[in-house]
């Protein structure tokens, strides 16, 4: 039999095909490496972090994504399917995700309709609010206090856009200084390097409860820059994996199950300090576990 130029052509356009339906199949993925990829943090407290010492992440978005893994075992019929972590950032999260590193992102991702277009989103699992934290003697109790003053974001960050465009439309002046990760950040803020912080206001409250004085900051409660919904990401035209996660997410919120992982990471002391974030949850997050959905922002 002759081997054509046009039948190999065809051969390698085949394969393509093929390979791309194995990259959006993640259940045949998992099946065949017998683990699940999970994207964390190292330090999103209390939604994914590394505790102190080192090891895998830990966090309320953590163990919601560990129920997903249990549905996936059920699912596959494979009690022996391992975990494996990959330390995720704002800016590689979504390229790891698509090509194939990871098969979740179990963290504190906005979903946006722009992120829409690249990745899906899971039911969200919490709503936060974008605003600024400052140290109690800094006089600044409004985000138009900005003005004049430096400020530390965390590239790649919603908080990025939302302060860029707070200044275009009250128009002020304010010096942005990038981050790599939250913990910078915080840091740049706390060594007096920039004079406030934008992050989302719950993670403030983490990065607060877990710092050497937390009785230092605060954060500015009465307004923000935008209310924002939280949701794990995963590869986008993928109806059996939509599914699995989506009703795993969907049953943990109907059966109010979810309801007793949010208490031990907001309500209880969390490791590594044993601080407690004292953060009730809100009445948004309440109507969202009532009636999960996936909108973004």
């Amino acid at each position: 039999m002759k081997f054509s130029f046009s039948m190999s052509v065809g051969l390698v356009a085949a394969l393509a095909c093929c390979a791309a339906i194995a990259q959006n199949d993640t259940l045949a993925k998992i099946k065949a490496s017998g683990t699940v990829q999970i994207g964390g943090r190292d330090s999103q407290v209390p939604f994914s972090y590394k505790p102190v010492g080192g090891g895998d992440p830990v966090g309320f978005t953590n163990d919601i994504c560990l129920k997903i893994v249990d549905a996936i075992k059920a699912k596959l019929d494979m009690a022996d399917i391992k975990v494996n972590y990959t330390i995720l950032t704002s800016t590689n999260r979504i390229p790891l995700l698509t090509n194939g590193t990871v098969d979740l992102d179990c963290a504190t991702t906005t979903n946006t309709v722009q992120r829409q277009q690249q990745v899906a989103f899971a039911p969200s699992h919490f709503v936060t609010n974008i605003t600024a934290a400052v140290k109690k003697t800094s006089g600044i109790n409004t985000l138009s206090d900005l003005s004049g003053k430096k400020v530390s974001t965390v590239s790649g960050s919603t908080g990025v856009q939302l302060l860029r465009g707070y200044r275009k439309s009250e128009n002020i002046e304010v010096e942005e200084l990038a981050a790599k990760d939250t913990a910078d950040g915080f840091l740049l803020m706390a060594s007096d390097r920039t004079v406030a912080y934008i992050l989302d206001d719950v993670q403030l409250a983490g990065l607060i409860a877990t710092s050497p004085n937390p009785g230092d900051f605060k954060i500015l409660t009465k307004e923000s820059l935008r209310q924002e919904p939280y949701g794990i990401m995963y590869r986008k035209d993928d109806p059996q994996f939509k599914e699995l996660v989506d009703k795993t997410v969907t049953d943990l919120m109907k059966s109010g199950a979810v309801d007793q992982i949010y208490a031990k990471w907001f309500t209880k002391p969390i490791p590594p300090t044993n601080a407690n974030l004292n953060f009730p949850m809100t009445d948004v997050v309440k109507e969202l576990y009532r009636n999960p959905n996936n909108k973004g922002v």
